[in-house]
């Protein structure tokens, strides 16, 4: 699956939740059939980049009718790996840390954060949403005993490099960066951006056009 998915566009993986998020709204209003043209005049989108965005899962719609959709939904979940529950480990209990740990949601999507790090004593040894927090010391350690392979940063910029040390160190393949801060890991390490603040400039440029 790894190697699958390095093949396709970054645009494609970032699309396919939007289609499944839409998949999922119109299967629940009782709808078991759907189009690219359907898909696309819903999200705003072109037609030619919906159908080739799904023909990267391996689906192939039916000519005049389109796709099933329970089927569609299936395929879409397993070609993002959704459908299996993958281990993480997160570092970094403050308030944003705090709330990813009380998302329920991300089990949907086949993430499962079985336990977080700080350095701060006072919430060493709490669970906090049912997530034990661990001292930041026993970090590499677990991620090689328990086979972790993905790591959540959400630590201050200060210390985020030190901390995606400590977690290559252990053996993590992937990390989902929360820090305001540019990573530097080898050319093996996946790293995805939260970018917020990325999506803040394209939210504040897009008003103020809005408002000119």
């Amino acid at each position: 699956m790894i190697n699958e998915l390095k093949s396709v566009p970054e645009p494609t993986l970032r699309r396919l939740p939007v289609y499944l998020h839409y998949l999922k709204d119109i299967y629940k209003a009782g709808k078991s059939e759907v189009s690219t043209t359907n898909i696309a005049g819903e999200l705003k989108l072109d037609p030619t980049q919906v159908r080739k965005d799904l023909a990267y899962t391996g689906i192939a719609g039916k000519p005049k009718v389109g796709y099933d959709v329970e089927v569609l939904i299936s395929t879409i979940e397993d070609f993002l790996n959704w459908n299996n529950l993958t281990d993480a480990f997160l570092v970094g209990v403050g308030n944003l840390g705090m709330a990813i740990l009380g998302y329920n949601g991300f089990k949907k999507y086949g993430l499962n954060i079985i336990a977080a790090f700080d350095n701060d004593p006072a919430k060493i040894g709490r669970e906090i949403h049912n997530v034990p927090v661990l001292p930041i010391e026993k970090l590499s350690d677990l991620i090689k005993r328990m086979h972790i392979h993905i790591g959540i940063l959400t630590v201050p910029a200060t210390e985020a490099q030190k901390i995606t040390a400590l977690m290559i160190q252990g053996g993590i393949e992937a990390i989902w960066n929360f820090a305001p801060a540019s990573l530097k890991v080898p050319e093996e390490i996946v790293v995805e951006n939260a970018g917020f603040t990325t999506s803040l400039a394209v939210l504040t440029r897009k008003l103020a056009e809005k408002l000119k």
